[in-house]
């Protein structure tokens, strides 16, 4: 009798530490496949630092609000009167003083530090957003296409194949000022909300291409299973088999295509932020403080630091989180 893949991942767990007699053995039967990985990923050092980062900017993300009436200092305010008759923030490194932790943004005077908080939480609303519908649509899609086959399989394969072949950086810059011009004037200024919206359709329109294809070939590998195939005799119906007999068994997969396409949809907000076709300078973003900052790298390079340092540390512990998710993950990985 053949075992589910998750059974599978249990009794690999469980035979890879003895036949279960001894003490290490007694203590993880009975474990669920979760529960193992769980253990797994306590014990990897590299997994715990990157979700302790991670929690932090996620917190940080959370507490804007409270933030930013700690600080007593909004993202739009200016501080003209820090800046010299060059535009240039007073002081030493940018302007960074007790007031201004991050110093000032030359030319409008802005305080770097809270720009940044209010641009980590609207790149990581518009990256899990983007990761969660791109998720939503592959799993779907990619689930019926695998187990009904057919018709369905070959339209799905075909507009799968149709999205890939579409150069996303081309159609992002098509489509982002063509639908806002859809919508608001040239002349009217475009809201923060739907600019945000626009980017993660964009993202949903191309990302989901990759966590569809993923499922489909592993429910393929599933549907001819015994166990699939004792439900199908039993009378089960779609949405059992579906959500019962497949899904249970795939979310390993999805999990980590999901802690990976984070960093990635973060990425590439901030780059179509840098070259003006994502959020415009009213709404703070790193890609747009990123781009402000190229003219003053040798006059002020702390203007760069700070923000490029952030996205760079955010995106650096989600890729390190997703890889130590999939070892832990994996019952054959040696980490």
């Amino acid at each position: 009798m053949s075992l589910s893949p998750v059974e599978g991942v249990a009794l690999a767990e469980i035979e890879s530490t003895g036949d279960g007699a001894g003490p290490r053995g007694r203590g993880i039967v009975g474990r669920s496949p979760g529960q193992l990985a769980w253990a797994r990923l306590r014990r990897d050092r590299t997994a715990v630092v990157s979700a302790g980062m991670l929690a932090f900017f996620v917190l940080v993300a959370l507490a804007v609000p409270l933030i930013e009436a700690l600080y007593g200092i909004g993202p739009r305010e200016q501080f003209q009167s820090r800046l010299d008759g060059f535009g240039m923030p007073l002081g030493y490194a940018g302007g960074v003083t007790g007031e201004h932790w991050f110093g000032l943004e030359p030319g409008l005077g802005r305080d770097i530090f809270i720009r940044m908080v209010h641009g980590l939480r609207t790149s990581l609303f518009i990256a899990f957003t983007a990761a969660v519908v791109t998720a939503a649509i592959g799993i779907v899609l990619g689930t019926l296409a695998g187990y009904l086959g057919g018709w369905l399989d070959a339209v799905v394969n075909w507009i799968t194949d149709l999205t890939l072949a579409m150069p996303f950086l081309i159609i992002a810059l098509a489509l982002t000022p063509t639908i806002a011009l859809r919508f608001y004037g040239q002349r009217e200024e475009v809201p923060p909300a739907f600019q945000i919206g626009v980017l993660i359709a964009i993202f949903a329109l191309f990302g989901w291409t990759s966590t569809a294809r993923l499922v489909r070939g592993q429910v393929i590998a599933l549907r001819e299973r015994e166990f699939v195939q004792a439900a199908r005799a039993s009378g089960a119906g779609l949405g059992h088999m579906l959500f019962r007999q497949l899904l249970p068994n795939l979310w390993a997969p999805i999990l980590v295509s999901f802690s990976l396409a984070v960093p990635s949809y973060i990425t590439s907000e901030a780059a179509l932020s840098f070259i003006g076709v994502g959020l415009t300078d009213a709404t703070p973003s790193f890609g747009r403080m990123i781009y402000r900052s190229l003219d003053y790298l040798q006059t002020d390079p702390a203007y760069v630091f700070f923000p490029g340092v952030t996205i760079f540390a955010l995106v650096f512990a989600f890729n390190l989180f997703g890889d130590a998710l999939r070892d832990a993950l994996d019952p054959k990985s040696s980490r």
